[in-house]
């Protein structure tokens, strides 16, 4: 890893904040310059978070199974990957690959920090194509300059926008191929029947893992991304982040939600029954081509006209995306398996397109 690492970033001395320096509860905090009045109640707004989440980190290891030593949580994935890009990447020089049509804020990142991105495209039914893959990284290595390198490669699992996830040998060969950091973005693994790939931690130090309570969680707005890795490069993460990433209220809410971990069981399963029924409706309409399978909780939709369908969809209150100039992704629209209120309302406008 310290060969991967900016050398910037492996020789910083990293900031301590006031809670750094002190863990538990005390009676009197004169340490942090914070203002002794809460003007909005009694929420504590005045005071600083626990910069290192410590006590959802535990109730992450109760609830996921995820070990407290080996997490980091982030302001969302989002700034996981942002943080990912800047301890691995030299600006100008480095690079990451991408299996595009994937999650697009990967190069949106890669771009604000200055670094290349290639790209190896899943097949046209999303597969991995390994052939190719094997033969850009092979090329790669042998081709390498001082200067610079592949640092970093992203797999999304299940993939968005298409819904598919990989299968553990798939992603086990991916890190076996790779002499960089492989990340597996699993923000929609709770839908999928496949197994984490956080199970090939103890055999590939080269492998991070993100996680979310952004989905199944419910917790969209709180921002609350896990990142799952070595010791040593979860040490690396807190080094650079910033001090009090998450903040008190977003602390509260995940807690909350991770106590109730049987409710949010229950709803996932809700959420499955409808993806399967909304599935095989969607497959029914004159107006939709093809529905790609989905380990997700939204579907991939190849349909006659994705401008048309989406325009008429939300004139009439119905907001659906549009992925159509994704690879591989002509005329399609990804819809997020709602409610059975929601589900209902979007088939019946869908009828009625057909019927226009």
């Amino acid at each position: 890893m310290r060969e991967l690492l900016r050398k910037n970033i492996a020789e910083l001395k990293p900031y301590s904040c006031a809670r750094n320096d002190f863990t538990g509860e005390a009676e009197v905090y004169l340490d942090a310059n914070e203002n002794w009045q809460d003007f909005v109640g009694k929420v504590d707004a005045n005071r600083y978070p626990d910069p290192l989440s410590v006590q959802v980190r535990k109730a992450i290891e109760e609830k996921l199974g995820l070990p407290f030593a080996n997490t980091l949580l982030g302001n969302g994935s989002d700034e996981l990957i942002d943080n990912l890009l800047r301890c691995f990447c030299n600006p100008g020089k480095d690079s990451i690959l991408l299996m595009p049509p994937t999650y697009g804020a990967y190069r949106v990142f890669a771009d604000i920090n200055d670094v290349l991105v290639e790209q190896v495209p899943l097949t046209p039914d999303f597969a991995i194509d390994f052939p190719s893959l094997e033969a850009f990284l092979f090329q790669e290595k042998a081709s390498r300059k001082s200067g610079g390198r592949l640092k970093l490669l992203f797999i999304c699992s299940p993939n968005n926008p298409s819904g598919n996830a990989f299968s553990l040998d798939q992603i086990e060969r991916v890190c076996s191929l790779f002499d960089g950091l492989t990340v597996v973005d699993e923000a929609y693994y709770d839908f999928s029947n496949k197994p984490s790939a956080v199970s090939l931690l103890d055999r590939f130090p080269n492998l991070v893992v993100l996680r979310t309570l952004s989905k199944c969680w419910a917790l969209a707005s709180a921002r609350v991304g896990i990142a799952i890795a070595s010791e040593e490069i979860i040490a690396v993460f807190r080094s650079m982040k910033y001090p009090y990433n998450i903040g008190s209220p977003s602390q509260k809410l995940a807690l909350k939600a991770l106590k109730e971990a049987d409710a949010v069981l229950q709803g996932l399963a809700q959420i499955k029954e409808e993806r399967t029924r909304l599935g095989t409706e969607l497959a029914k309409l004159s107006c939709v081509k093809h529905v790609f399978p989905s380990d997700a909780n939204f579907f991939l939709v190849r349909v006659t006209d994705a401008n048309a369908l989406y325009h008429y969809l939300a004139d009439r209150g119905i907001i659906v995306r549009n992925r159509s100039k994704e690879m591989h992704c002509q005329s399609c629209l990804r819809i997020t398996v709602g409610s059975r209120t929601e589900n209902d309302k979007l088939l019946a406008a869908l009828a009625a397109y057909e019927e226009c």
